[in-house]
């Protein structure tokens, strides 16, 4: 379909006098499913008015913006030297009647219609038409019929202007791919290169993770996944031809996929060069490369190593270094032979800090995560820290820090530009846990809170600030909680948190009140070391206790105060806080309760934490952990024994779980009453089933005593069990069955299932 549109260009006037329109005619050619009003509507042009060819122009363009109209075209008359008659001759567009669906018979209409844009009454575009069609294949894709066939034909009716789209499906048949094979590969395993691909077999949970559809543009982009994958292993002259992939049914809702790839050689490096480096010996520069004579060559790890070469130079300010990359066939060896040619260049300095972008954060929250000033030497590899530290912020959703040019030799602006990501979040939640079951929750939280900017909406400091209600079946809690990161401009944290939280669910013989105040500060101290100080001041109260509720219990019933001061050592070295793969967190706490700090209890502890995580395969898909923690704890002065809300207990989803929650350790009268000393370990190998569904064996064992630095393993128990890691929403979603090994009298009560929100730290 085209548009069309035909005038003349008389002069407006004639003898210096203003031509006028005498008479104004709206003329349908073929259809007239518009009415005149509407054309009138969308012009300026009316008999009697002065004659302008601008306008009318601009009445053409106006027509065809409603989108109403297929050709236009404007006849002119001049009856007189004063007098014109103007025709506007229009041929409306068709109007869609009816969209039917033929041959569907697995999704319905209704669904059908919620994917297309066409809709009954609007003008009739053939191109919108063609575009529904594409957006009913993908779905059926989606739906895993990858032999589906859509067209689409447009029934008109001249007689009434409008025009039927009647999509025309063949469905073909439902498969899934339940097979992806490979021939031709002697160096990886189909395991390995399934590993690389978006189309996934079909599981049994695949309507989790969409595993079993068969997409075309997947598809295609997994070939160029595999292409790569073996290129950066050597494989330069990989042959993988689309063409070849054989796509076998078996049966006909199974589709077995079988893809041949011609390895061709595999490419090693032979000799490296280096030249143009004065200020850098040939030694020192090679010591930055990763690819080595004899490595597999790989094309992004040469570009690696020219980035390297570059932050080298860089990181003592010689920015305008160029390091050159060549990668050289060698023809009598058969290997890629690597020569980088460096031109130097003069150090450069930093002149000053130009920031763009913030509309909400201080200038200054940005300018403390430099690691650069006015006056240093412009160092790239801190440069690129920077930006790292201003990402991992989160105030921002985009960072770029680079360096600008001044007009003065040797000497460039630090250039920040940034765009503000929204930080506070408000939610509302239910939830359900093994432990507190049911739970309904609303929370505020602001990772960029100004405590002293109401203007600014409390925004723009770095500040942090949560509120969090809870009320649930088992528990009921309230929190808020406040945190300066930056402390008088320096580098310390000052934060604190007002709690009172409520809970049954330790026993059904008493509730547990406590109501408090926490006040701390913490600060970097050694390079990954980080210390925490804080003071803590709570009241807890015990309640609702019953003849059947131990002695030990029924004494703390009432209030009682707790003022304790704790210090913390923490090294934290995981690549992840959610799913750690590597890296190990090794955590010591010191607290002391009463005493010099008053109120009404008294008792000193030391605990000690450390994890490990180890990544079984390079991709981290498969992770193993292990988890080792003890403490102590004792009373002096005027206590006769440490309260036992503030003992130790094991078992539960986070400890022990083939045990119920705090069953593992002494108990009076059948209930836990917590111990003195305690010891706990646990390892657990977990692996990748689809993302983001993984699959964890382990094994937890522990004990609780009841004496002061009583490490007996005779009271000690064990367990082993299976479970799986549901990542929704960026949080983990964890189900655990645990089974006991050695149980005592009183814990031996079957295995035991937990279903629990977060991880173990």
């Amino acid at each position: 379909m085209g548009a069309c549109v035909l005038f003349l260009s008389p002069l407006t006037l004639v003898h210096g006098q203003e031509r006028t329109i005498n008479e104004l005619k709206i003329e349908f050619v073929e259809l007239e499913n518009v009415s005149k009003q509407v054309v009138l509507a969308n012009m300026q042009t009316r008999a009697g008015a002065v004659f302008d060819e601008g306008v009318i122009d601009q009445d053409i363009r106006s027509l065809y913006r409603t989108n109403l109209f297929e050709y236009i075209e404007v006849r002119r008359n001049f009856v007189s030297d004063t007098e014109v008659d103007l025709t506007f001759s229009i041929r409306p567009k068709y109007r869609v009647g009816q969209i039917l669906f033929t041959g569907n018979d697995r999704i319905s209409d209704r669904r059908l219609r919620r994917e297309i844009q066409s809709s009954p009454g609007r003008a009739l575009d053939e191109r919108q038409a063609r575009l529904d069609a594409q957006k009913i294949f993908e779905l059926y894709q989606q739906r895993r019929y990858p032999e589906v066939q859509v067209d689409f034909e447009i029934e008109k009716d001249p007689s009434r202007g409008i025009g039927n789209i009647v999509f025309e499906i063949d469905e073909g048949p439902r498969v899934r791919v339940s097979r992806i094979d490979f021939e031709g590969t002697e160096h990886f395993s189909d395991r390995q290169l399934r590993r690389v691909m978006q189309t996934k077999r079909w599981h049994p949970l695949a309507f989790l993770t969409g595993a079993g559809r068969f997409k075309d543009d997947d598809f295609e982009d997994d070939l160029m996944r595999l292409r790569m994958f073996h290129r950066e292993a050597g494989f330069l002259d990989v042959e993988l031809d689309e063409e070849e992939v054989d796509f076998d049914f078996p049966r006909l809702s199974r589709l077995h996929i079988t893809i041949p790839i011609k390895e061709g050689r595999r490419y090693q490096v032979g000799e490296v060069r280096i030249t143009g480096n004065e200020r850098f010996s040939t030694e020192e520069l090679m010591e930055t490369l990763s690819l080595h004579p004899g490595d597999y060559f790989q094309p992004s790890e040469m570009s690696a190593d020219r980035e390297r070469l570059y932050d080298y130079y860089g990181q003592f300010g010689y920015l305008d270094t160029m390091v050159r990359p060549n990668r050289i066939p060698n023809v009598e060896t058969g290997n890629i032979d690597i020569h980088y040619e460096i031109r130097e260049a003069d150090k450069v300095h930093v002149e000053s800090v130009v920031i763009e972008g913030n509309t909400k954060t201080k200038s200054k929250v940005i300018i403390r995560e430099l690691g650069l000033r006015p006056g240093d030497v412009f160092d790239t590899t801190r440069m690129k820290a920077s930006e790292r530290r201003l990402q991992n912020t989160r105030f921002f959703e985009e960072v770029s820090v680079r360096p600008e040019a001044t007009g003065v030799e040797g000497r460039r602006d630090l250039a920040i530009n940034v765009r503000e990501a929204r930080t506070g979040n408000l939610t509302f939640g239910l939830g359900f846990s093994s432990l507190e079951r049911a739970v309904i929750f609303g929370e505020v939280t602001q990772s960029n809170f100004d405590l002293f900017n109401p203007r600014g909406g409390f925004q723009g400091a770095g500040q942090k600030m949560r509120i969090r209600l809870e009320l649930g079946t088992r528990s009921n809690q309230a929190v808020i909680a406040f945190e300066e990161p930056w402390l008088f401009d320096r580098q310390l944290a000052f934060g604190f948190q007002l709690y009172r939280q409520e809970s049954d669910f330790f026993t059904s013989s008493f509730r547990e009140l406590r109501t408090g105040a926490e006040v701390y500060l913490r600060k970097r101290l050694i390079e990954l070391i980080e210390g925490r100080l804080s003071y803590t001041f709570e009241v807890v109260e015990i309640s609702d206790t019953d003849a059947s509720t131990p002695a030990t219990i029924r004494a703390e019933e009432g209030s009682r105060t707790v003022s304790k001061t704790q210090f913390t050592l923490l090294r934290d070295t995981r690549d992840s806080l959610l799913i750690p793969t590597r890296g190990n967190r090794f955590e010591l706490i010191s607290t002391l309760a009463g005493g010099p700090l008053g109120a009404d209890t008294n008792y000193y502890s030391f605990e000690a934490r450390g994890a490990q995580f180890w990544p079984v395969t390079e991709a981290g898909n498969s992770v193993l952990s292990v988890i080792a923690r003890t403490g102590v704890i004792d009373n002096f002065g005027s206590s006769d024994s440490v309260p036992f809300f503030d003992r130790f207990f094991l078992g539960g989803p986070r400890t022990m779980r083939g045990f119920q929650f705090r069953e593992v350790g002494p108990k009076e009268d059948g209930d836990p009453i917590g111990g003195s000393t305690y010891g706990y370990f646990s390892a657990e190998y977990s692996f990748e089933i689809v993302e983001p569904l993984r699959f964890a064996v382990f094994y937890d064992a522990g004990f609780v005593n009841q004496d002061f630095a009583d490490f007996n393993t005779s009271n000690f128990n064990d367990n082993y069990g299976f479970g799986l890691r549901i990542f929704v929403m960026g949080a983990p979603i964890m189900l655990d069955y645990g089974i006991p090994i050695t149980t005592d009298e009183e814990n031996d009560t079957g295995g035991q299932f937990h279903f629990s929100f977060g991880t173990r730290f």
